[in-house]
This record gives structure tokens, sequence and C-alpha cells, in this order.
């Protein structure tokens, strides 16, 4: 029962985190006109924060 607690509140600050840094003030960082490879900056930020939180959340669960 602790156990699951636990990782409930775990995900809970994971998805506070992630909602904190795909929010605007952190997005209008990289929102410039370069890119890496053809693909935009503010693209690539975002599909790695989410393949990230993704990950982040497969580890808290199965830990």
């Amino acid at each position: 029962m602790i156990k699951a607690t636990l990782t409930g509140q775990r995900l809970v600050a994971l998805f506070l985190f992630g909602w904190v840094i795909v929010n605007y003030p952190v997005l209008a960082i990289f929102d410039v006109q370069a890119s890496l490879a053809g693909i935009p900056i503010l693209y690539l930020y975002v599909f790695g924060v989410w393949a990230a939180l993704i990950a982040l959340m497969a580890w808290v669960i199965e830990r």
C-alpha cells in the first residue's frame, strides 16, 4: 500500500514537472529560427521532452 502511494506521488510530481517544462515561458526559449538537421529546434524540444517523460514514467512504474 505504501509503495503504491509513493509511486502515485512520484507520477504526480512528474506530471507537474512535465507541465512546467512544456508551458509557454520555457517553450518561448526554444522558439528560435534555427534548425538541427532540418528540424526546427522547438519541435525537437517538444518531442524530446515528450519521449523523456514517457521514459521516466515507465521507469517510475517499473521500479
